[in-house]
């Protein structure tokens, strides 16, 4: 019997996590009398009150029913109290589910091209990088790769945004906020595993994590599917002090779900003055890129090998 079989499918598993996130209470219920054997609504209370029966939704739970209705998501999303993006991705798995057969998953392609370089180089002295639908750090500019102390010290391949905070040293003392860096590299690795729970790449990362990291394994149990794409972040960096950057994630279309991040502070700003520093004592020597990649932004060949361009260089 296999894992999908005793478990049930992705969208079963989502269900029975939000199911244990809603109280009695807050969906409106009398909790009524006699032990509860599971925290949350009981799978009769939630079929009720998304108005299917208690077979109907015992089925789909379990994996035995692939093809609900957008109707039944929707009721199914208003009962569980889903926001937008929780609510968005249950539509994506329930799609997913109805599929008959399975798309083997391509290997998606790290290649960035040569104009998105020259932009992380143009953004300079805000950090910026690059990264892959899994967060592997695929270029950067100085400052996008200093702002996680400690990261240079890693091969090229091991450079991967959930990596760092859940497993380098500094990371917890890097961010003010470190619970909720957490947080969000979850969320963002749960929506993935949702829509492509074979992807190697996910497979590889996560399964590296459940290993390593306490921590992941319990918010990995919770099933949030959250991220944020701007705000603001506070640092504690051991270089250039305590600083707080707003942040811009943006997608870069034409790409396998490649994203570029930004970070920034307005000018004249004690912010924007330790970014200056931090760009300019940037002293890093990247190994050369891969075949099928770039150099990246701020590094020039020189002598055939890829060194990096200092500021003004």
């Amino acid at each position: 019997m296999t894992t999908e079989q005793r478990n049930g499918t992705e969208l079963g598993r989502f269900l029975r996590a939000r199911r244990a996130r809603v109280t009695p209470e807050e969906a409106g219920l009398t909790a009524g009398v006699g032990l509860r054997r599971t925290p949350g609504l009981r799978r009769e209370e939630l079929a009720t009150l998304a108005g299917i029966s208690m077979d109907y939704y015992t089925r789909l739970e379990r994996g035995r029913e692939t093809r609900p209705s957008p109707s039944v998501v929707d009721a199914l999303a208003r009962a569980l109290r889903l926001e937008e993006v929780e609510h968005e991705h249950l539509r994506s798995l329930a799609a997913r589910a109805a599929r008959t057969a399975p798309e083997p998953p391509a290997a998606p392609s790290r290649t960035v091209r040569p104009g998105t370089r020259l932009l992380l180089e143009s953004l300079r002295p805000h950090p910026a990088y690059v990264v892959s639908r899994t967060g592997d750090l695929l270029a950067w500019n100085p400052g996008g790769l200093r702002l996680f102390a400690g990261m240079a010290d890693w091969p090229d391949r091991q450079r991967n945004i959930a990596r760092y905070v859940f497993l380098h040293p500094a990371a917890r003392e890097v961010f003010d906020d470190w619970e909720g860096q957490l947080r969000g590299c979850v969320g963002q690795l749960r929506a993935l595993a949702g829509t492509d729970p074979d992807a190697p790449d996910l497979a590889r990362l996560v399964g590296e994590l459940l290993l390593k990291s306490p921590e992941f394994v319990g918010l990995w149990e919770r099933y949030d599917i959250r991220g944020r794409t701007h705000g603001r972040k506070s640092f504690h960096h051991p270089d250039i002090g305590d600083l707080t950057l707003g942040y811009q994630s943006t997608h870069l279309e034409g790409t396998p779900a490649h994203r570029m991040v930004a970070y920034y502070a307005e000018p004249g700003t004690p912010e924007y003055d330790a970014l200056v520093l931090l760009d300019m004592t940037a002293h890093e020597q990247p190994s050369a890129p891969g075949p099928d990649e770039e150099p990246r932004a701020g590094e020039r060949q020189s002598g055939g090998r890829h060194t990096t361009g200092e500021p003004g260089g």
